[in-house]
This record gives C-alpha cells, sequence and structure tokens, in this order.
C-alpha cells in the first residue's frame, strides 16, 4: 500500500502497522461500545448520576471522576465515547487524505464525523435537559453513526468477503430474532421486571440484527445475482422497522406492527439463506461443467 507525500506521517505510520481496515473495525468496534454505555447509564438510572454535571462527574479535582457506582457508569459512558469520538475523526481524517481509501469511505466516514458533535450536544442535552424526545433523538443519532461506519467498514473488508459471509450474517440474524422477540419491552414474555442486563442484551441483539441485515445486503449484492438479491436488499429497511417499533415503552398498540415486521424479517433471512444457498450451488456446478 502506497501513500502520498501529503499524508501526514502519524497517519501512514498507523496504517502501515494496522492498516486502514483495522483502524475502521477498531473505531467501528469503539461506536457500538459506546452505544451499549450509554444503555447501560439509561438503564441503571445513572444518566443523572453526576448531578446533572457535564462533562465533568461528582467526584475528585474538578469534579471531574466519579462519587458513586452509579455516577461511575455515567462517567465511564463518557469515557469511552471520548475515545470514540477521537476514532472517528482520526478514521476520516485517515480517510480524506490517503489516496487508496475508496471515496465512498471517506464520505461515509466524514459524514459519521460531521454527526458526531451532534451526538455530543445530544448527550449533554440528556443531562442538563433529559426528555424522552431528546434521549430517542440521542439515540437514534448514535445508530446512524453506527450504520455510518458499518457500512464503511463492510467496503473496505468486502474484497476478502463472500457468499459463506452472507449466509453466516443470515444464520446470525435468524438467531438474534427470537432473542429480540423475547427481551423486546412490546411483547410480554412473562418478565416481571425489564432489568437493566437484559435491556442491555436487547440492544446488543439490535446492533446485531441492523449489522447482520446490512453485512448480507452488501456483500451479497456484489456475490450474487436474480431473485438471491430481492430478500438480501429488503433485509435492512426491515431491521430498521423492527428496531423502531422493538425499543418502544410497553404499548399493546405496537404489538400487531412490530411482530408484522418480525415475521417479515425473519421470513427475509430465511429466503436469502435458501436462494443464496441455490445461488452458491448453480456457481460451482457451472464452474465443474466449464472447461
Amino acid at each position: 500500500m502506497s501513500y502520498d507525500n501529503h499524508a501526514p506521517s502519524r497517519f501512514r505510520s498507523l496504517i502501515d502497522r494496522f492498516g486502514y481496515p483495522h483502524l475502521l473495525t477498531a473505531t467501528l468496534a469503539l461506536v457500538a461500545a459506546t452505544i451499549l454505555l450509554g444503555v447501560a447509564a439509561k438503564a441503571t438510572g445513572s444518566g443523572l448520576a453526576c448531578e446533572a454535571n457535564w462533562p465533568r462527574c461528582d467526584a475528585g479535582p474538578y469534579n471531574l471522576l466519579p462519587g458513586s457506582m452509579p455516577s461511575f457508569y455515567e462517567w465511564f459512558h463518557r469515557f469511552v465515547s471520548m475515545f470514540a469520538g477521537f476514532a472517528i475523526v482520526g478514521s476520516a481524517l485517515a480517510a480524506w487524505r490517503l489516496p487508496d481509501v475508496d471515496r465512498r469511505v471517506a464520505g461515509l466516514v466524514v459524514a459519521g464525523m460531521v454527526l458526531t458533535p451532534v451526538q455530543v450536544a445530544l448527550g449533554r442535552q440528556t443531562v442538563k435537559q433529559y426528555t424522552m424526545d431528546i434521549l430517542s433523538l440521542h439515540f437514534w443519532t448514535a445508530v446512524t453513526i453506527f450504520t455510518l461506519f458499518l457500512i464503511a467498514t463492510v467496503l473496505v473488508w468486502t474484497p476478502r468477503l463472500t457468499g459463506t459471509h452472507v449466509t453466516a450474517a443470515l444464520a446470525l440474524g435468524i438467531v438474534a430474532i427470537p432473542a429480540h422477540l423475547v427481551l423486546s419491552p412490546v411483547i410480554d414474555a412473562g418478565i416481571a421486571t425489564y432489568s437493566p442486563t437484559m435491556q442491555l442484551t436487547m440492544y446488543a441483539v439490535s446492533l446485531t440484527l441492523l449489522g447482520a441485515a446490512i453485512v448480507a445486503a452488501m456483500v451479497g449484492r456484489r456475490r450474487f445475482t436474480g431473485r438471491a438479491v430481492t430478500p438480501l436488499l429488503a433485509a435492512p429497511p426491515l431491521a430498521v422497522v423492527v428496531l423502531f417499533f422493538g425499543r418502544q415503552a410497553a404499548n399493546p398498540t405496537l404489538e400487531v406492527p412490530y411482530l408484522a415486521a418480525t415475521v417479515a424479517l425473519v421470513a427475509t433471512f430465511v429466503a436469502g439463506v435458501v436462494l443464496t444457498r441455490r445461488g452458491s450451488a448453480s456457481s460451482d456446478a457451472s464452474d465443474a461443467l466449464s472447461p
């Protein structure tokens, strides 16, 4: 991999040592961790534990450190999000300056970088002015940033991804959907207490569902043709619908659309597995018959 003389030396040394795909993957992991830690802070009621201070907390020199276990959850969420922000900015600058990085990737990560200050401001508002609208906007902005970096990460790894990865992503989605059903607050599954652990698990499953759908669609679109591509392309928007309805507070009126979207997503994943396996078998047969 070669770089021009305009790329800063710190970028060149980092990319030469680890590779840009690895840097982008690490950034994606930090973004996902930040989302889940934010969910943990909310689920444990720790969002206001730093006495509504932001970005400081409620103990230590200049109130920079947490003074209790609840405030630790909120403080640690901010701590990790700080490193996620640095990684986002670094990934965007590297993509913009390094000529070997696909311009589509550069556009996606720069868009994520532009959204990051918005997300930081919304995070501040969840502490200073806690409302459900602000909390919801904070969550969906985070999911948007996650999606942008996920798509960019898939793009940089696409040359190494095959039809087997498509099948694996679809299978992961099929396994994750029952867990999402059980853990969603929309569905009364006999769960008496919606504990913080269950909330955290539900959101981890949600990100897994979204990730599986996007990976299957992006890689499948390059590796397959014809009918096999149709369910793969339908999976990401259906996954977003499932996430939207699945995170709502218990509401009987939302059960039907949530269940309908979930059934549609299961059918899409299953159809994708069947059709892509047939496509793989046909391709293998064609290769075997070719001279």
